[in-house]
C-alpha cells in the first residue's frame, strides 16, 4: 500500500455529501410519483358522495326491478352489448351512453356509437389487451335509469 492510500479517511464533507445525494434521491422520487398520481388522476365520480348516496336506494330498486342483465363481447375492431329482460328477450334502450376506458387512467377513455341491430348493440372499437373497465348508462322506456360499471381483461 502506498502512504496515499493508508492516510485516506472519510471526512466530514465526504458525509455531508453522502448524506445530501441520499436525500436528493429520495425527494426526486417522491416528486416524480406526485407528479404522475396528480397527472394521471382521471377525476371524480361525483362532486358530493353525500348528496348522491340520498336517493340511491330508490334509483337501485327502480334498476332492479327492470330485471334487465347486460352482455358485454368483444372481438377486435367489434364491441358488442346485449340487453335482456327477465324473460331473456332483447331489449332496446331509449338512451344509452358508454364509457370504455383503463381502470386507472383517462387518457384511453372512449365513448362509442352503439348502433341497434335488432338483439342488442355493437360499436366499432380497437382496444389494446389488458384490463378495462366499462360505465353503462342506459335509459328505460319509462325513464328508468339503468347503470353499471364492469371491469374486464383483453387477452392478447
Amino acid at each position: 500500500m502506498t502512504e496515499a492510500q493508508k492516510t485516506r479517511e472519510l471526512k466530514g464533507i465526504h458525509v455531508l455529501a453522502i448524506v445530501g445525494s441520499a436525500f436528493a434521491v429520495i425527494i426526486a422520487v417522491n416528486l416524480t410519483l406526485a407528479w404522475k398520481a396528480v397527472s394521471t388522476f382521471p377525476g371524480l365520480d361525483v362532486q358530493n358522495s353525500y348528496v348522491a348516496s340520498q336517493n340511491f336506494d330508490q334509483r337501485r330498486a327502480a334498476q332492479e326491478a327492470l330485471g334487465w342483465t347486460v352482455d358485454q363481447h368483444y372481438v377486435p375492431g367489434r364491441f358488442s352489448l346485449a340487453f335482456t329482460d327477465s324473460g331473456g328477450a332483447p331489449v332496446m334502450v331509449s338512451a344509452l351512453s358508454v364509457l370504455i376506458g383503463r381502470t386507472t387512467v383517462a387518457t384511453a377513455d372512449q365513448q362509442p356509437e352503439f348502433i341497434w341491430n335488432g338483439t342488442g348493440y355493437e360499436a366499432a372499437l380497437s382496444l389494446a389487451p389488458g384490463e378495462w373497465m366499462m360505465k353503462i348508462q342506459a335509459e328505460a322506456s319509462d325513464g328508468t335509469l339503468f347503470e353499471r360499471r364492469e371491469d374486464f381483461i383483453l387477452e392478447e
